[in-house]
Formats: C-alpha cells, sequence, structure tokens
C-alpha cells in the first residue's frame, strides 16, 4: 500500500473512532435520562434526570424545528456576526501590539506591568461597562470578545518573536537585512506558527465573548435563545443553542486549520519531511552544522565569489532554514 493510500487510511480509521465516540456518548445520555430503560437511581421521580439533563432525541428535535422554520438564522447570524469580528480585530490587535512590544524593549520595559493588570482583569465584569458605552447592540458584544482573543494572541506573538534564534537574526544582518526585511523574513514567519496556535483557542473564546455579551443582555442572537428558554425551565432548548454554537465553532476551527495549512506550507511537518528535503539537496537535514568547507564549497558554485562571502556567516549557517536564508539572500 503506497503512503498516501496509507495516510487515507489512518485518516478514515481515526473520523470512524470519532464517530463511535460521540455516538457513545448520545447513546449514554439517552439512557440515563430516559425515564424507562433505567430505574431511578439518584432522583426519587424517573422524569427528574430528563428535566435536568434535557433528552438528546428532543434536543434534535428543537433544532430541526429551528433551521426549518427559519427563526435561527437571525439569532445566527448576529452571533456569527459577533464572533467573527471579534476574532478579526482581536486577532489583528494582538499581533500588531505583539511585535511592536517584542521588537521593542524598552516600551516591552514600560508596559509590562500594565499588560499583566489587563490580562489579569475578569472579562466578564466588563460587559455591563461595555453596555454602556457602546449600548446594547452587536459591538458591545464585539467588544468584549475582542478582550479575550486579544490576549491570547498578542502573549503567543510576543513569545514568537521573542524566541528568534540569534544565529538566524546574526546571518540575516551580516547578509544585509534591514529592519523591513527582518520583520519580513524572520519575525513574520518565526511568529506564524505561534499565531495559529493560539487562533483555534481564540476561536472558541470570540463565540464566549459574544454568547456571554447576548447573555447578559440583548434581543438577538443565540445567547439570547438560550437565557429565554432557561427563564421557561426549557432545558431541551438551552442543550439545542449549546449544540449548535459548538458545531459552529468546529467549523470556525476548520476554517482556520485550512488557512493554517496554506500558508505553512514552508514549515516542516515531521522529520520525515526533513529528511526528504534533505535528501533533495545532497545533505542531511537531521544532523550537526556543515562544516566550513562544505558550505563555502556549495555556496561558491552558485555564486563564484568565495571570498567576498562572510566567512562569520557560512559559520553560522545551519542545515535546513538557516542554510536556505543564506542562500536565498546572496
Amino acid at each position: 500500500m503506497s503512503r498516501p493510500a496509507r495516510a487515507r487510511t489512518s485518516l478514515l480509521r481515526i473520523r470512524l473512532y470519532q464517530a463511535l465516540v460521540l455516538a457513545a456518548v448520545i447513546g449514554l445520555w439517552h439512557v440515563l435520562t430516559s425515564p424507562t430503560l433505567l430505574p431511578p437511581f439518584y432522583f426519587s421521580n424517573p422524569n427528574q434526570a430528563a428535566f435536568f439533563f434535557g433528552e438528546p432525541w428532543k434536543v434534535l428535535v428543537r433544532i430541526v424545528q429551528w433551521f426549518a422554520s427559519g427563526e435561527i438564522f437571525v439569532h445566527l447570524g448576529v452571533t456569527l456576526f459577533e464572533t467573527a469580528a471579534a476574532f478579526a480585530i482581536g486577532t489583528l490587535g494582538g499581533l500588531a501590539v505583539g511585535l511592536w512590544l517584542a521588537l521593542s524593549p524598552m516600551a516591552s520595559a514600560i508596559l509590562d506591568p500594565y499588560v499583566k493588570a489587563a490580562n489579569s482583569m475578569p472579562r466578564v465584569i466588563l460587559a455591563p461597562i461595555f453596555s454602556i458605552w457602546f449600548g446594547l447592540g452587536v459591538w458591545s458584544k464585539v467588544a468584549l470578545g475582542v478582550t479575550l482573543v486579544f490576549f491570547i494572541v498578542f502573549f503567543n506573538v510576543y513569545q514568537g518573536v521573542r524566541e528568534v534564534s540569534p544565529t538566524v537574526l546574526a546571518s540575516a544582518r551580516m547578509l544585509g537585512a534591514g529592519p523591513r526585511q527582518l520583520l519580513r523574513h524572520v519575525y513574520l514567519p518565526s511568529a506564524t506558527s505561534w499565531v495559529f496556535s493560539s487562533l483555534h483557542t481564540s476561536v472558541g473564546l470570540a463565540f464566549v465573548g459574544a454568547v456571554v455579551g447576548e447573555y447578559l443582555g440583548s434581543a438577538r442572537g443565540v445567547g439570547y435563545l438560550i437565557l429565554q428558554a432557561e427563564g421557561t425551565f426549557d432545558i431541551n432548548t438551552v442543550f439545542a443553542g449549546v449544540v449548535v454554537l459548538t458545531a459552529f465553532a468546529l467549523v470556525l476551527d476548520v476554517v482556520v486549520g485550512v488557512a493554517e495549512k496554506r500558508l505553512m506550507k514552508w514549515q516542516p511537518r515531521s522529520r520525515e519531511a526533513l529528511n526528504r528535503a534533505a535528501r533533495s539537496r545532497r545533505i542531511s537535514g537531521i544532523g550537526p552544522p556543515l562544516d566550513r568547507r562544505g558550505v563555502r564549497a556549495r555556496i561558491g558554485r552558485r555564486v563564484g565569489a568565495l571570498d567576498k562571502f562572510p566567512v562569520g556567516v557560512i559559520d553560522n549557517c545551519h542545515v535546513s532554514k538557516e542554510l536556505n536564508l543564506c542562500e536565498s539572500r546572496i
């Protein structure tokens, strides 16, 4: 069996196991809340379990009714807009501020206690303040979501930029890279993987900000539907809202994953990928740094001027990314 066929088989097996886990959870939920399948072992009344935890069949029926009648679309559109706006604004803000403070040690030292204080502040207490500032419309929910997304992206970008290899920076500077070139070719690629790792978490928190804001005061949105259902003790509708929100959060997470795969093609995904790239270049991708003579000879064949190439840069050129950087800047 070929390697792509084995990969597809492994993926199908994982999807099958995931479907089995979901079916087992739903089946257990149905058995524990059905008044006829099991004798009551916690509640004295056999119907109390369904009252407190709902029934999966009724939750599914409620979701189908929402989409069949079109009632959910207006509320879902409002919640998705609030989530997408909070996600976009918080991501861009966290990326910009993270880059700024990571590249400006003085500003980072001055603002460090204030950033930590703002991050330690409970976000929920800001919701009434945002309602006063922005009203009960969508922007107060967006503002709450931004406060949740911003700090996750900010700290990941800050850490990603601060952990750039000094070897790569020294090599790039000795090859004549200016601040803009360093930002584009060194700092941003280093921070990209950190950004995407934070975006998967930020999607869920953007939904949390939107729903919590709707829960505290709104006239539209899925959080508003959940609040109305709680007021009438309709637990099945509450779970239906939770399931709809979870499903769309997973869809947004898949979108982020697709974007990550497209934008991170340059990043090696495994040791096997590194080995294939190394074999194609006739060098080892996981060994020690190339010796001085081998790198000079290899670069000399391409540029024809060994004496003009800085010795210090050659000493700092390692396999894979660092060597590619040295070659690409000649």
